[in-house]
């Protein structure tokens, strides 16, 4: 996909149980426009955060619910007929196999709720 080169996506869980995981620190040290970490595995799940300005490209995944929440920023996800608008505090799930684009007007953080082995970029 020709997009792809833009995005900074690391699937390596960073974090063990029982580590703490600092969000701040994590923001902090971020200097990329479109960056995602798997932050831990929860059983067969794994939550990721998105640290994120600009938009993704349309995708779906055949076989995974998504869910994301906003912690920081705003977070619009594009639908085949609606935009999502989700602001800090706020998250939504999005079905398997529903087409979708994130984007994000401003930086935004989020995490992201989903299977271990979703790909990020869509089927």
């Amino acid at each position: 996909m020709q997009n792809q080169q833009k995005y900074n996506i690391n699937l390596g869980v960073k974090f063990e149980h029982l580590k703490k995981i600092d969000i701040p620190t994590i923001v902090g040290e971020n200097k990329e426009k479109w960056f995602n970490q798997t932050l831990t595995r929860v059983n067969e799940s794994v939550v990721r955060i998105g640290i994120v300005e600009g938009e993704f490209h349309w995708h779906k995944h055949e076989n995974d619910d998504e869910f994301f929440f906003v912690l920081d920023g705003q977070l619009l996800i594009d639908l085949e007929d609606q935009t999502i608008e989700l602001n800090p505090s706020q998250g939504v799930t999005i079905s398997k196999g529903v087409m979708h684009r994130p984007r994000a007007p401003k930086k935004t953080v989020m995490l992201m709720f989903e299977t271990s082995s979703i790909e990020p970029t869509g089927d």
